[in-house]
């Protein structure tokens, strides 16, 4: 059976990159949740006005990856401690938050934030908020970093190192 796990940690390319690496992922969605504005799009959200984060919808199979295994991994693969941005992409669409879809989610989320915490010397600064309506993003934002993202200046410099971080620290995790 798989369940589902909605993130962000600033540009949905480069989380999306990082998720598609990990063994028990059968499905990384980029798009936009957590806003108010019906329908946005990736020109709207960029904007900054619709309240949206770029996120990620995982689909996983829980018996070769936990829910709370991807929360570590998303904090070892962005900056939590960082709000609002992440690195040069500055805006509340870049924010670093949770949407559990479930009670028991919401406490494995508020768990990993505990963990993360004690990694980091500044305050860790994800939030946790309501599951909201699901926006896919456009097209040709999925599967980004396999296509253009590979020509993309932006994606080259910080995609890389991310997935460097995880296989140093999960290298049992990610994908052959």
């Amino acid at each position: 059976m798989t369940e589902t796990i909605v993130l962000a940690g600033g540009c949905f390319w480069c989380t999306e990159a990082v998720f598609k690496s990990i063994k028990g992922v059968v499905s990384v969605e980029s798009g936009y949740t957590g806003g108010t504005t019906v329908d946005p799009t990736y020109q709207t959200v960029c904007e900054g006005t619709t309240g949206h984060a770029e996120a990620i919808r995982i689909g996983f199979d829980p018996a070769l990856v936990s829910y709370g295994d991807l929360l570590d991994i998303s904090f070892a693969t962005h900056d939590p401690t960082q709000l609002n941005r992440q690195g040069n992409d500055i805006g509340t669409q870049y924010r670093s938050a949770i949407f559990p879809a479930t009670p028991a989610q919401e406490l494995e989320a508020k768990a990993a934030i505990a963990r993360a915490a004690a990694d980091h010397s500044a305050p860790i600064v994800t939030t946790i908020e309501p599951l909201q309506t699901w926006y896919p993003a456009e097209d040709y934002h999925q599967n980004y970093w396999e296509g253009e993202g590979q020509r993309n200046g932006f994606c080259l410099a910080v995609i890389p190192p991310k997935l460097q971080k995880l296989r140093k620290r999960y290298s049992e995790q990610v994908k052959d």
